[in-house]
């Protein structure tokens, strides 16, 4: 039987409180050589929205599963349909305080490295280099068949051009860039396939239900290894493509510092939990650290 993939947890257990306090953040950060591990709630000042905070899409939305994806023709028009519509609002969206703050401290050296769970390309819009996309990046196309990989700007261009007047309202938008449908505003939908072999496009992302590839695992725990301490930015740590670096961390005695309204699955192997919004809670630690932000790059 199938399984479906994790989207929610229960705590099993009482967990330590949030705090306001930003200190211990400063002072990782004043010490250099730290992980950043970011989350979709990063990205909620950037206007999209995350999967379990107040709100959360997954109050209303099931992702796309790989098995679901690649099973029939139909989820793929409704993935497609979806994802083209969401397509215009995701693209547009630009880095906040949250991404210009994690940029600043990479500038000034004070961060070994950024994963990012999120699809949205924000961190290196605002500046960051060397960003591991641990799920892969909504602004890439690849073809099933050959491994073409094609941004995913030309793929939109096709897509319009297949649909014109195709032009339905959305209720929402979600984190993995679609946007909610109904099943009839889908139903004529034309979806495109590889220019070079005809085969099937998916976005270049890992989806629900799909293993983060092998080699990217190990990078991201190479990197853990080599922290000082790691910070988590906006993820409810409910998956464990993410929560593996933590728990990694915490069992090598590698400080874990979390940023976080509400409460997550790593709470247990954290030294610290900071409740207070990101963008905000990032600039003060900038400052606090004499560090300017900037707008960085927009691209």
């Amino acid at each position: 039987m199938r399984m479906r993939p994790t989207l929610s947890w229960t705590p099993a257990q009482d967990l330590m409180p949030g705090t306001t306090d930003l200190g211990p953040v400063v002072e990782a950060l004043r010490g250099g050589r730290v992980l950043v591990l970011s989350g979709a709630g990063l990205s909620t000042e950037s206007g999209i929205p995350d999967y379990r905070g107040e709100g959360g899409s997954l109050s209303r939305h099931t992702p796309m599963t790989y098995q679901d994806f690649t099973a029939g023709a139909q989820a793929r028009r409704r993935y497609w349909a979806r994802s083209h519509l969401g397509w215009r609002t995701f693209g547009r969206a630009r880095p906040n305080a949250g991404h210009r703050a994690v940029a600043a401290f990479g500038r000034h050296g004070l961060l070994s490295g950024v994963i990012t769970q999120n699809v949205d390309g924000l961190h290196q819009a605002a500046g960051s280099e060397g960003v591991v996309e641990l799920h892969g990046a909504l602004g890439r196309v690849t073809c099933l068949s050959c491994g073409t990989s094609s941004a995913r700007g030309d793929l939109a261009v096709r897509l319009e051009e297949a649909n014109t007047g195709w032009a339905p309202v959305a209720a929402a938008l979600n984190p993995d860039g679609d946007a909610d449908l109904s099943d009839e505003q889908v139903a004529d939908f034309r979806v495109v396939d590889c220019l070079h072999c005809g085969g099937v496009l998916k976005p270049d992302v890992v989806f629900f239900g799909e293993n983060v590839p092998p080699g990217r695992v190990e990078h991201c725990g190479r990197l853990v290894a080599e922290a000082a301490s790691v910070l988590v930015l906006g993820s409810s740590l409910t998956v464990m493509s993410g929560l593996r670096f933590v728990r990694q961390a915490a069992r090598a005695g590698i400080p874990v510092l979390i940023v976080n309204r509400d409460v997550t699955r790593g709470d247990a192997h954290a030294v610290t939990r900071v409740s207070l919004p990101l963008g905000a809670a990032l600039g003060t630690v900038a400052d606090r650290l004499g560090i300017p932000l900037g707008d960085g790059p927009q691209a």
